[in-house]
């Protein structure tokens, strides 16, 4: 059965392609930490979190980010960004390594990490990245625009019939436009019942990709040291023996 761990001291990849050690920035540039670990499917190899350390200014000192809200830095070469602040990661459940070794408490964990970004501070659906808080362009008073915002957040559709006095042709593309060129990144189009984010200025990155690669080649390797692994592939390699020994008798 397939669990997570740390890859603690292993060493999968050059100095130059490891992601630990990397900075993690928040949102408006905001330090955060450093990359102190990866937690990864010992199964397949692949990174479901990075463990970073805050240096003291958190009390619990580490915290995770999941894949899906890591991006590479557009500011910093070849360390990474992330939206969140420092208020939401201090309301953030507690990381705590030990965790990892129970697959009920993880479980337990990660669903309670994961209900945070479905209602703190910043809407989202749940198990997904995908922004349901209105924009500013919804936000300034439309009330059409408004009823769509919360009709997408209970999952409904969210076409906007604008009034014909409010503004005209012209002026809706223009705003838009402006809406597509906020900081966000973000555009709700008419009769659209999706929020698109741009992420193509800031993807995962070469480093990322490298060493990523590097675990899934690597992963025996890895998880050398996990007595679940072992025991399995003990177990595995076993059975398989035994099988021979009877094909053969």
């Amino acid at each position: 059965m397939a669990h997570y761990g740390t890859l603690r001291d292993a060493r999968i990849a050059e100095l130059d392609e490891d992601v630990r050690g990397a900075i993690v920035y928040g949102r408006n540039d905001e330090k955060l930490g450093k990359i102190d670990d990866v937690i990864f499917d010992h199964s397949s190899g692949d990174v479901r979190y990075v463990v970073v350390d805050t240096g003291g200014w958190l009390s619990s000192h580490k915290f995770l980010v999941s894949m899906d809200r890591l991006r590479a830095s557009t500011k910093h070469k070849d360390d990474f960004e992330t939206t969140m602040t420092k208020q939401e990661i201090e309301n953030l459940p507690p990381y705590e390594e030990s965790d990892l070794k129970s697959e009920s408490k993880w479980s337990d964990y990660e669903g309670r990490y994961r209900s945070k970004w479905v209602t703190d501070p910043v809407m989202h659906r749940a198990e997904t990245d995908r922004n349901i808080t209105p924009t500013t362009y919804q936000a300034v008073g439309n009330l059409d625009s408004e009823r769509a915002a919360a009709a997408q957040g209970h999952g409904g559709p969210t076409a906007r019939k604008m009034p014909a006095s409010s503004v005209g042709a012209q002026d809706v593309g223009s705003s838009e436009l402006r809406a597509a060129d906020a900081q966000t990144g973000r555009i709700v189009l008419a009769g659209a019942d999706t929020v698109e984010i741009n992420n193509t200025a800031a993807g995962i990155g070469g480093r990322w990709d490298t060493f990523q690669s590097r675990l899934r080649e690597r992963r025996k390797e890895a998880v050398a040291a996990c007595d679940t692994c072992t025991g399995e592939s003990w177990q595995s390699e076993k059975s398989g023996d035994a099988g021979s020994l009877r094909k053969a008798v």
